[in-house]
C-alpha cells in the first residue's frame, strides 16, 4: 500500500492573505510503502492465539543466526529488568507461525518483528516499540527518534539489515 502526500494547491493565495484555501487537493508523491497483510493472516491469528492466552507480553522475533541480532536480543534482555518482552528466533516453528500471523512469509528473515496480541511491528517501528518496553532512557530515546520520518528510519534499517552478515557475521546455529 503506498502512502500519498496530499498538498492543497491555492492559485491566488499570494494576492490576498485573507483568502481561505478550499481548492481540491492533488497527489504529490509517494514517500513510503506499508506491507499489506496476507490474505491468510487471519487464520494464523487464530492459530497463534495460544501464544497470548497465558502470557500477554509481546514477542520479539529475530534472526537467530545473525550476530548483530543476537547481540540486540542480549542488549534488550539486559535492559528489560521487568521481563516485559519474550524472544523467539524467526527460524523456529513458533517464529514462522508468528511471521504468518503478522502477514509475512514464513521464511522472511529480513526484519526484526515485534508481535503483540493485536498488532505486529516491523523494521524501525519494531525497534522503536521494543525501546518503549525496556528501561530508561530508551523509551524517551524512542519518542525522540519517532520525529525522524518512517521512510528515513526504514532506509537506514534496510541498509544495516542488508549488510548485517558481512559486517557482524553469522553463527552456525540459532541462539537466544
Amino acid at each position: 500500500m503506498a502512502l500519498q502526500l496530499h498538498v492543497p494547491v491555492c492559485a491566488g493565495l499570494l494576492k490576498s492573505r485573507s483568502r481561505v484555501c478550499s481548492l481540491p487537493q492533488r497527489k504529490v508523491s509517494t514517500f513510503a510503502t506499508l506491507s499489506q497483510p496476507r490474505s491468510d493472516s487471519g487464520n494464523w491469528v487464530e492459530a497463534t492465539n495460544t501464544f497470548f492466552l497465558q502470557d500477554k507480553r509481546p514477542i520479539m522475533l529475530f534472526d537467530g543466526v545473525c550476530n548483530l541480532c543476537n547481540g540486540g536480543v542480549k542488549f534488550v534482555r539486559d535492559n528489560d529488568r521487568n521481563k516485559t518482552i519474550r524472544y523467539e528466533a524467526l527460524q523456529s516453528e513458533a517464529g514462522k507461525m508468528l511471521l504468518r500471523r503478522s502477514g509475512r512469509a514464513p521464511d522472511d528473515i529480513s526484519s526484526v518483528v515485534l508481535v503483540e496480541k493485536d498488532r505486529s511491528y516491523i523494521k524501525s517501528e519494531a525497534v522503536l516499540k521494543i525501546m518503549e518496553y525496556i528501561d530508561l532512557p530508551f523509551p524517551q530515546l524512542a519518542a525522540l527518534l519517532k520525529l525522524v520520518p518512517l521512510f528515513v528510519r526504514d532506509f537506514v534499517y534496510d541498509n544495516v539489515a542488508d549488510n548485517r552478515y558481512n559486517v557482524f557475521g553469522r553463527s552456525e546455529s540459532c541462539e537466544i
